[in-house]
Order: C-alpha cells, then sequence, then structure tokens
C-alpha cells in the first residue's frame, strides 16, 4: 500500500491505474484457460481509465460468464481498486 501525503495524495512516482489494471490482470488470467493470450488495452482521459480486454475466442465465455454475471463482478471489483486513486474506470471485453 502507497503511503498518502499531507494533501491526502499518494506520494512517490506511481503510474495513475497501475493498481485497477493490475487487479484486472490477475482476476481474468485466474478465470481463463489461456492466460498468455490475455491483453488488455488501455485509454486515458482526465481521471477515468478505460480498458479494453482481449482474451483467446474460446475463453470469451468465461470473462462474460452467464447474462453478463462474471463480467459485471470484474468491473466492481476493478472499480473499487481504483476507488483510492480517485479514478473512474470503465472495463469492456472485446470479441
Amino acid at each position: 500500500m502507497t503511503a498518502l501525503d499531507a494533501n491526502g495524495d499518494f506520494d512517490g512516482n506511481r503510474v495513475p491505474g497501475a493498481v485497477p489494471e493490475n487487479v484486472l490482470r490477475t482476476v481474468v488470467m485466474g478465470i481463463v484457460d489461456d492466460a498468455e493470450a490475455v491483453e488488455i488495452d488501455r485509454a486515458e482521459g482526465d481521471n477515468s481509465i478505460s480498458f479494453t480486454v482481449h482474451v483467446a475466442s474460446g475463453d470469451v465465455g468465461r470473462v462474460i460468464g452467464r447474462h453478463g454475471r462474471t463480467a459485471q463482478a470484474i468491473r466492481q471489483v476493478v472499480h473499487a481498486s481504483a476507488f483510492p486513486e480517485g479514478l473512474t474506470v470503465d472495463v469492456d471485453f472485446a470479441d
């Protein structure tokens, strides 16, 4: 865990959104069969980051889940990991 300075900001040379990206990568790689095929594209805005997750064609159903429940759970976990940094995170799953 990174320490906060007197202003409540993260100190040090941290890459914004590194924690949510690592959480996303860890969760997705734990779900799929072909972990080496996992690729995460990142697009940054002012206080937001958008991730697009690419997995092997046979693993798309695994990360989406029934009625999108797994995908929604992944989004919630990643969103919670971005909260301490004050970031808004969007996670999309590419076909």
